[in-house]
């Protein structure tokens, strides 16, 4: 393995275009990181490089996923120091309509690309002792009606967090962090029209309202520094205290 490249430490951010995972990217370029994000939807304006790709086909045994990865080491030039893993699909069905075509998008968006993503640039966060945060969710330990798949994907990325922390200590740290409801498209995507639902949803967190992004990105850059130097195999609940309640007003608005 040669030296780790003396350029910046570089994170790589996937579904970096907007919500968390643009706020996470602003996070690391504030803490002096050169920054590569990872995108299907196109954004201009950005203050880090973005490539536009759908991880979801990202197998790197795939031609195209290959290509791609091959182009992304060649950005990376010899230097990964936190890979953050937060694209992420939302289906949103009744157990009677979910289909395989449903189940293979979400599981290779949620929890596959990360697997692909830290297998392929390994060997560069070993040479960096760097860190891999990994963007579950609170459905993994609490849900609702319609969320199946995606509560699914997400407790299975906290697994393969925890496996992944195992097996890849000492030289490489591997976390989650579990956000609750968050200002995000995603989020008002999956409400819709029900605006009411929303507030309801909101009241309903002990803080009194939902999280803005940059709430959340302020942990995983915490969990990617020196100051989480002992901290591998979390999964990092942020939640406003939501989590310790008992029923979701929202399920039935």
């Amino acid at each position: 393995m040669k030296p780790i490249s003396k350029s910046p430490s570089t994170a790589l951010v996937t579904g970096a275009a907007s919500g968390i995972g643009k706020a996470i990217c602003e996070a690391f370029v504030d803490g002096g990181y050169r920054v590569i994000g990872v995108d299907r939807r196109v954004a201009v304006g950005l203050p880090y490089m973005l490539l536009n790709y759908d991880v979801s086909d990202l197998c790197h045994c795939s031609p195209k996923g290959k290509s791609f990865c091959a182009e992304l080491e060649d950005l990376l030039d010899g230097r990964l120091d936190v890979l953050v893993n937060n694209a992420a699909v939302q289906i949103v069905k009744p157990i009677e309509h979910i289909s395989a075509p449903d189940w293979a998008d979400t599981f290779n968006t949620n929890l596959l690309a990360p697997f692909w993503l830290t297998q392929r640039f390994l060997p560069l966060l070993r040479a960096a002792r760097g860190s891999v945060v990994n963007i579950a969710s609170i459905h993994c330990t609490a849900t609702k009606p319609h969320f199946a798949l995606y509560a699914t994907s997400k407790g299975a990325l906290v697994s393969l967090t925890r496996s992944l922390a195992v097996e890849l200590a000492p030289k490489v740290r591997v976390n989650a962090v579990l956000p609750a409801a968050t200002n995000t498209p995603m989020l008002y995507d999956g409400f819709g029209d029900n605006q009411e639902g929303l507030r309801a949803l909101a009241n309903y967190h002990p803080l009194g309202r939902i999280a803005q992004p940059e709430e959340i990105a302020q942990v995983v850059l915490f969990l990617a520094s020196p100051q989480a130097s002992f901290m591998t195999g979390a999964a990092v609940s942020v939640d406003g205290g939501i989590g310790t309640c008992l029923h979701d007003p929202a399920v039935a608005a």
